[in-house]
């Protein structure tokens, strides 16, 4: 076989900032949605010669000739394409969007080709196979036996009759997830609530307040505007005197994306999620049994640490069996004190709930959560945040100065003790127009140790969603976030951690990479523990007016609240996974196959929720996480990770016994090593048994959430 010149950019392609910052850092301000093609086109081209060089039966099946150059083009593809997945998330336009959408069938076309390459499949094996992986270390191991595991999974055994098709269902499934995004994302854009007067804002915090009139400013509108983004919806939600005005925006956030919705479109283009679930459901059943699993769950099991389909619905019933009771207990409590207290003789309706929810809780121990809010100003909490890493990993974390995407968006350097990067991150706080919801944690760029020895430092994303800051009598003021916001923030440091601290030098297994899906959350939950420990927030907090910390009394109280209402809260995080799981396990089987997807939801919810359902209500058309993020099948992951992590955490109580401090840098030291820096090259069963010497109970999780 004749393998030509590998393909070179054009000297104008050399200027496309896609393209130009190679290995290092993007500069996102100068991305133009005119640069996607080009760039992403001669990277597909790139990546594909080292394919066809890689199948080359001249060259030798070892790790330097195959896997290395084969990694070296395809880490340039998804590097590339990362940058633009993430600026469609974080600052979406039309353009970009419409750039995007246009690529992502090649991209997604060239790694569904890349797993079915049944020439490619046998270079690994043979490589697997030969004496020089004897050679390999224990991480490199993996990276090929994860490689065949994949190539599986990707139709590479499938026939030759079979492989058209399977193409077209990733196809298929990456249009729909990204049109599933879009939908949830216009229809929470869509939105505008104006108030006009001021009295029907009774109850809501100064700042929620502020925040409005600032928006309505920004929209050229008169009055207070509130829109379906979090920082905006939930203060409504919670603290609104206004019933009217909780229902309406309560009827708008559950039908977003449904067919109850406002029917906004854009062209013939509807926001209505629901035939595009059914449609994901059908692919992915599809999928699973081309590839010789009974349905998608058997299927999403194989890179995970559970064993069977049943293992996972019997650890999620027995866990909704085991929350039912405090749930069942926690809504006798809200209803007995809403008819008492709030005088909602008639029952608690749904956007009734949040409300009555913090009533009893300032009326239980006498402080609200807009209260505790000024205690957390954004920048105290983060040199509280920085100081526990650094206490317990032995790093510096340090501001710096890297191309970003947006004016808010702050960048850091991470150092070792003897003052060297070994790696770099983004935080991207606030919410705005444009940036998707939620908050998560994004591999920018892999640790790497390169052909030359150099090592290629790792990057990270961590996106979240808080409120703004805003002025107050014309003043901008500090920006604050609540107790709940501190706890996202230190989750998704934890997966950055994971990310950042890896000391793996091959790509597919360092840092979060080759992580089984239903281990991943560990280190994330994990990091939440601290948020409740007086030594971490005594030094983290400062009121935004007095500057004075968080007073013992008040700690003391939100110690005494940190499981109120856990039960309804665990039970509606256990609804949720077993949603998603037999969504994926029952779908096509005699006992769904009739049902639709909203069906089958109300079903689950009834067997085993507490809370009435209301009509209405669609949330499952704007479930994200399984249609567009990457969970389908794997939502209960989180409750799976969260006994890990809490058995973990309790190592840390455990040495504080002694050493009188839960930031115990001998146990840090153990962690990090143990689980952070090995990342995927071991399974994770294995680091959880060389980290707690012994098998994960739950015990610390039912004693932590106050179920045992």
């Amino acid at each position: 076989m004749t393998i030509s010149s590998p393909p070179k950019p054009s000297t104008e392609l050399q200027k496309n900032p896609l393209i130009s910052f190679g290995g290092g850092i993007a500069t996102y301000s100068e991305i133009k949605p005119s640069d996607i093609a080009p760039a992403i086109e001669f990277l597909l081209e790139q990546a594909q010669y080292a394919v066809d060089q890689a199948v080359n039966p001249n060259t030798p099946a070892r790790w330097n000739d195959l896997v290395e150059p084969l990694e070296d083009a395809t880490e340039s593809l998804s590097r590339s394409w990362g940058v633009i997945s993430h600026l469609n998330s974080v600052a979406d336009t039309p353009e970009l969007r419409s750039a995007y959408g246009d690529m992502m069938p090649k991209v997604t076309a060239f790694f569904s080709s890349l797993g079915q390459n049944l020439a490619l499949y046998q270079k690994f094996k043979e490589l697997s196979q030969s004496d020089g992986f004897s050679t390999l270390n224990p991480a490199q191991k993996k990276v090929i036996e994860n490689s065949l595991r994949d190539f599986r999974l990707g139709g590479a055994e499938l026939s030759d009759a079979q492989k058209p098709r399977f193409a077209e269902i990733q196809d298929e499934q990456a249009l729909l997830g990204k049109a599933f995004s879009d939908h949830v994302l216009d229809a929470t854009d869509g939105f505008v609530h104006v108030v006009q007067d001021l009295s029907d804002l009774a109850g809501l915090p100064e700042d929620a307040i502020a925040a409005a009139a600032e928006l309505a400013t920004q929209k050229n509108l008169q009055g207070w505007a509130f829109t379906l983004h979090f920082p905006s919806y939930y203060p409504v939600m919670q603290y609104s005197e206004n019933r009217e005005l909780r229902q309406m925006m309560y009827e708008a956030y559950v039908t977003r994306a449904s067919e109850l919705g406002p029917q906004y479109s854009k062209g013939n283009i509807t926001w209505d999620n629901t035939q595009n679930m059914l449609d994901q459901l059908r692919l992915r059943d599809e999928e699973a049994r081309m590839l010789g699993f009974e349905n998608f769950a058997a299927l999403s099991l194989a890179p995970k640490m559970a064993n069977s389909v049943d293992e996972v619905d019997l650890f999620l019933t027995n866990f909704a069996m085991k929350a039912k009771p405090f749930a069942q207990k926690d809504w006798r409590e809200l209803c007995g004190f809403a008819k008492a207290e709030l005088a909602l003789d008639n029952g608690l309706e749904p956007w009734d709930v949040p409300f009555a929810a913090e009533c009893l809780k300032q009326a239980r121990y006498s402080f609200s959560e807009n209260e505790l809010k000024q205690y957390f100003p954004l920048p105290k909490v983060l040199d509280g945040l920085f100081g526990v890493i650094q206490t317990l990993f032995g790093v510096n974390i340090e501001s710096t100065n890297l191309p970003t995407w947006h004016a808010d968006v702050q960048s850091f350097s991470v150092k070792n003790t003897a003052g060297n990067i070994v790696a770099y991150f983004y935080l991207d706080p606030y919410a705005r127009p444009g940036k998707r919801g939620g908050a998560w944690m994004d591999d920018a760029r892999g640790r790497r140790e390169l052909t030359n020895g150099e090592i290629q430092i790792p990057v990270a994303y961590l996106v979240c969603n808080f409120a703004p800051p805003v002025k107050v009598d014309g003043v901008l003021r500090q920006p604050t976030i609540t107790h709940d916001d501190v706890i996202t923030l230190f989750h998704e440091s934890g997966h950055g951690l994971h990310h950042l601290l890896t000391q793996v030098g091959a790509l597919g297994v360092s840092g979060i990479n080759g992580v089984e899906w239903d281990a991943v959350e560990l280190p994330s939950q994990f990091m939440e523990n601290f948020c409740w420990e007086w030594e971490v927030l005594e030094s983290m907090t400062a009121h935004v007016e007095t500057g004075k910390p968080l007073p013992r009394e008040l700690f003391e109280k939100i110690l005494a609240a940190k499981n109120f209402q856990n039960g309804l809260m665990t039970l509606r995080q256990i609804v949720m996974s077993l949603t998603d799981w037999r969504l994926h396990s029952l779908f096509n089987t005699k006992d769904v196959q009739n049902q639709s997807v909203l069906d089958l939801t109300r079903k689950i919810a009834d067997d085993f929720n507490v809370i009435p359902q209301p009509e209405i209500s669609r949330w499952i058309n704007t479930f994200s996480h399984i249609f567009a993020g990457g969970y389908a099948a794997g939502y209960y992951s989180y409750k799976w990770a969260e006994v890990l992590s809490a058995d973990v955490y309790a190592a840390f109580e455990e040495a504080a016994k002694l050493s009188g401090s839960v930031l115990d840098a001998e146990t840090g030291k153990r962690y990090r090593t143990e689980i952070l820096e090995v990342g995927g090259s071991r399974p994770a069963a294995e680091s959880f048994k060389a980290f707690r010497g012994r098998e994960p109970s739950i015990d610390a999780l039912l004693r932590h959430g106050g179920l045992a």
